[in-house]
C-alpha cells in the first residue's frame, strides 16, 4: 500500500466535500430557490445535493483511515467502485443530452479519487 496515494485521495475527497457543501450549495440552491419548482421538489433537491457532500466526506474519512490502518484495505473497494461508477455516469450522461455535466468537476473529482485510491492499495 502507498499511504501517499491514499492520503491524496482522502484530501481530494475532503476538499471536494468542502467545495460542494459550501460553495456549490450557495450556487446550486440559489438557483433552485429562485425557480418555480414546488416546495417539496426544492427540499428534495437540497437533500440530494447534500447526500453527495456526505458521500465525499465518508470517502475522505475511509481513505484517510486506510492510509494508517492497511489491514482494512478491503474497505477501499466500495469507495473506488462508487467513485468510478459516478465518474462514468457523469461522462456517459455528458456525452448524451447533458453536455453541461462535462464542464462540472464531478467526473474529474470522482475519477481522480478512484484512481488515487486504487493506486494507494496496489
Amino acid at each position: 500500500m502507498d499511504n501517499l496515494f491514499l492520503i491524496a485521495a482522502a484530501f481530494l475527497a475532503f476538499i471536494g466535500m468542502l467545495f460542494h457543501g459550501v460553495v456549490g450549495h450557495k450556487i446550486y440552491m440559489g438557483n433552485i430557490y429562485k425557480s418555480e419548482m414546488e416546495g417539496l421538489t426544492k427540499s428534495l433537491s437540497l437533500v440530494s445535493w447534500h447526500i453527495f457532500s456526505i458521500f465525499l466526506f465518508i470517502s475522505a474519512i475511509t481513505l484517510f483511515y486506510l492510509a494508517y490502518n492497511p489491514n482494512f484495505f478491503i474497505a477501499a473497494y466500495p469507495i473506488i467502485g462508487v467513485n468510478l461508477l459516478g465518474s462514468l455516469l457523469f461522462i456517459f450522461l455528458g456525452l448524451g443530452r447533458h453536455q453541461a455535466l462535462l464542464k462540472m468537476p464531478g467526473a474529474y473529482l470522482m475519477g481522480s479519487t478512484a484512481l488515487l485510491a486504487w493506486l494507494g492499495i496496489q
